[in-house]
């Protein structure tokens, strides 16, 4: 996926949209060379690369460095970033400024979490030429709001305010919209009733698409993971191997080799 317009071409299509995130440029282009359509620079590097509990100690400057670092070897790929907390919430030109950095950092689309309170913001942003993915169910960076990391949408008035928030997100101009951590029945309805394509995490498979974390199903981090996580490989227990191996290697002097040192 190159372009922002192949977003509504797969869902009119029917065929289902794959994200994965990336940090930097080695994940990056281990994703270029993949079948992935498209690449997430998320707010969530803060926990997985930088060991904070949520992800609000993301900041502009943070989102631009990995922005950077990623756009350097996505080859092609499509590459979304997120705004980070409150990056958006300062009015028109703290936010236009926070998009672009992300933006000429090499985002060809921006990322925000919630509506209520910055749809004129969401309408500055894609009026200025820029494409945005919105973001409802539970958003992370209102964790503290929401009292924790929990599913969204369990009841009818839940229900109905993120079923408005998808037509109202729709109807500002965004691309396309995730949805996380919402009943898979409530994530279904929703999907089949707007134009723009919805990209689940925790929401079930009536969704347009999926998008995760590329440590998590590399099987990178072994901790308890959310239910909605799939793990494609135990990544972990491959790498400590390979270090365990290097390490007796080492110790008994069989690394390095003469084939491996210069005369």
């Amino acid at each position: 996926m190159h372009t922002v317009d192949e977003f509504a071409r797969l869902k009119a299509a029917h065929r289902k949209i794959s994200i994965v995130t990336a940090y930097d440029a080695w994940s990056a282009r281990l994703i270029a060379r993949s079948n992935v359509d498209a690449i997430l620079v998320g707010d969530s590097a803060a926990m997985v690369v930088h060991g904070y509990p949520t992800t609000l100690a993301a900041t502009v400057g943070l989102m631009a460095m990995h922005t950077r670092a990623v756009a350097r070897a996505a080859a092609g790929k499509f590459v979304i970033a997120d705004l980070p907390f409150l990056s958006f919430r300062k009015g028109i030109p703290a936010a236009i400024t926070a998009v672009g950095a992300l933006v000429t950092g090499g985002a060809q689309a921006v990322k925000l979490e919630g509506i209520d309170g910055h749809e004129e913001i969401i309408r500055h942003i894609v009026g200025s030429g820029v494409p945005v993915m919105g973001h409802i169910g539970l958003t992370p960076q209102s964790v503290n709001q929401l009292g924790g990391f929990r599913v969204q949408g369990r009841n009818g008035v839940d229900a109905a305010r993120l079923l408005r928030q998808a037509h109202a997100l729709e109807d500002l101009g965004v691309f396309s919209i995730v949805l996380e951590c919402v009943p898979a029945d409530l994530a279904t309805h929703i999907t089949s009733e707007l134009s723009v394509p919805t990209i689940g995490i925790g929401a079930g498979v009536g969704t347009d698409g999926q998008v995760l974390v590329l440590h998590d199903l590399l099987g990178l981090d072994m901790s308890r993971a959310p239910r909605f996580v799939r793990r494609y490989v135990d990544g972990e227990r491959l790498l400590t191997d390979a270090l365990n191996e290097y390490d007796a290697d080492v110790k008994e002097t069989r690394f390095p080799t003469a084939e491996e040192s210069y005369s």
